[in-house]
């Protein structure tokens, strides 16, 4: 009798679970066909040139990290969340990148940027160069150096600007402007002796040395820019934040210098400066908000640091100036870190702050011009499952317990990592701690100190001028040079002199993509 009344109360509690409107066919039938008219809809295909391009990288940001990201939105909102809907999510061409490096299966995320901004695929740990280069390896490096969209749209006039959550010479960002055998030569400070010897620049240096004119540069990094043991302007006693460079540069003031006298360049550490700038005044811009990267969002100091939506609207604002458009790079870098560190409540929150600032940048840009591309450059072996009601907290336990140790278990798991714990020879017992704290560290099948990344494909998202061109399974590398066709910029400019490149087909098909847009926003 009592197994009876647990199973009818199971029932009970299950049934109770799913929205009242969702109980009706007629709700997922009128649902599905209002999605089949937004795709046929579709059909009429933006051509427009691409005036803006705007990139927008979730470092680590595989499908398992995006799905579990919108149910997170949901809930944040008091929805169940499975039926939310990401901003990214709204966008009318979705394909899938092949990630893997030349000389690796699952990559990195150097050789990742290097094929996503320059266009051909490299080696792990090296950044802006082909695959003839060695990682660590500097005397490979000379002739074999690629160059990046964003010098291609440098190139063709327009305004460019660089926003990332890590330090702004890390890998992701390094891609766009350095070329180096090794993604870890943040400063002279990195290097071995014979590199230097051999007339490889550290990456910072070649920051404000191989395009000197970009606009605009947020991010984190300040330690790398100042001389070994320059005290950090907000942490001043705090000695790991402090000043790295060996050649005595500051180059801050080399950013400074390199400037025109009648051009105004702003360089401001801090919140509070940033947002009192007047934009319509300042040419360039660089904000260097942390000693290496930027705080989770979790974390952040609102008085101190900018959010990424906060610099990708300041960003923008600045860069949409430029008559002849603009190409901006922003990534949500610490979505990788959070997963590193097995800490999936700070991964998911930096998706879910990055998908606010696509959702911003939409709303500052038009679909008529401006073309978005939202993707990754790798997964990580985050999952997570456990047959979990509809509604389950994202961060909460499976409903059942494990049929071989007896005890509960996360819905959230890792294949490795450090959330490997035996406790008195056994597996933790989750119930036993906080498992919904940032700082929890899921558990994890095999012991590491640090998570890995996965290798499965990642999902590109796209919409405006040519986004259809990103469509079914792709190489990587294939992503810039849509870009670059959607922009008549780099190699890919002749169809646009030819005429081939019409500005319409249809009436205003950029309107049925807006309309294919707030319809799925109405619908869910």
């Amino acid at each position: 009798m009592k197994a009876l009344l647990l199973v009818l109360l199971a029932e009970v509690c299950l049934a109770s679970l799913v929205p009242e409107k969702e109980k009706n066919p007629h709700y997922w039938r009128n649902q599905a066909q209002q999605t089949l008219k937004i795709a046929l809809k579709l059909q009429q295909l933006n051509t427009n040139v691409a005036k803006n391009i705007i990139l927008f990288l979730g470092d680590g940001m595989g499908v398992s990290t995006i799905t579990a990201a919108r149910i997170l939105k949901g809930q944040l909102q008091n929805m169940k969340g499975e039926e939310s809907l990401l901003e990214m999510d709204t966008f009318p061409y979705v394909a899938l990148s092949k990630t893997y490096n030349t000389n690796a299966q699952v990559p990195d995320s150097a050789g990742t940027a290097t094929a996503y901004l320059c266009g051909v695929k490299a080696n792990e740990g090296t950044v802006g160069v082909s695959a003839a280069v060695t990682r660590a390896q500097c005397n490979t490096t000379a002739g074999n150096e690629v160059t990046s969209i964003l010098k291609w749209a440098k190139g063709a006039g327009k305004s460019v600007g660089i926003v990332t959550t890590t330090r702004v010479n890390h890998a992701t960002p390094s891609a766009a402007y350095a070329h180096s055998a090794n993604r870890d030569w943040y400063s002279d400070n990195e290097m071995p002796p014979e590199a230097i010897q051999q007339g490889c620049k550290d990456i910072a240096q070649q920051l404000f040395d191989n395009i000197p004119d970009i606009e605009v540069i947020m991010g984190g990094g300040r330690k790398y820019m100042f001389p070994k043991n320059t005290s950090d302007v907000e942490y001043q006693n705090d000695d790991k934040y402090r000043g790295t460079r060996l050649d005595g540069k500051n180059l801050i003031d080399v950013w400074r210098e390199k400037k025109l006298k009648d051009k105004n360049a702003q360089y401001v550490w801090n919140r509070n400066d940033l947002l009192s700038l007047n934009l319509m005044e300042v040419d360039f811009l660089l904000g260097l908000f942390e000693p290496v990267d930027m705080m989770y969002e979790l974390d952040r100091n609102v008085q101190t640091d900018p959010s990424l939506t906060e610099m990708v609207q300041v960003a923008i604002k600045i860069l949409q100036r430029n008559p002849r458009g603009f190409f901006l790079l922003v990534e949500g870098g610490r979505i990788d870190h959070g997963h590193h560190e097995g800490k999936a409540k700070h991964a998911l929150y930096e998706t879910v702050e990055m998908d606010r600032a696509i959702g911003e940048a939409g709303s500052m840009t038009s679909l008529e011009d401006t073309l978005t591309v939202v993707t990754a450059d790798h997964s990580h072996v985050f999952t997570f499952g456990g047959y979990t009601p509809r509604g389950n907290p994202i961060f909460g336990l499976a409903p059942m317990h494990s049929d071989v140790d007896k005890m509960p278990f996360t819905s959230i798991l890792y294949g490795n990592g450090p959330g490997y714990k035996i406790v008195a020879g056994e597996r933790e017992n989750v119930s036993a701690v906080d498992y919904a704290h940032a700082n929890y560290q899921a558990q994890s099948a095999v012991p590491l100190r640090q998570e890995t990344h996965g290798g499965e494909d990642v999902a590109i998202f796209a919409k405006g001028p040519m986004a259809h061109l990103l469509h079914g399974v792709h190489e990587q590398n294939y992503i810039p040079h849509v870009m670059a066709y959607a922009a008549c910029i780099g190699q890919n400019t002749d169809h646009c002199h030819s005429g081939a490149h019409h500005s319409t087909v249809g009436p205003l098909p950029f309107l049925s993509t807006l309309t294919s847009t707030l319809l799925l926003k109405f619908l869910f």
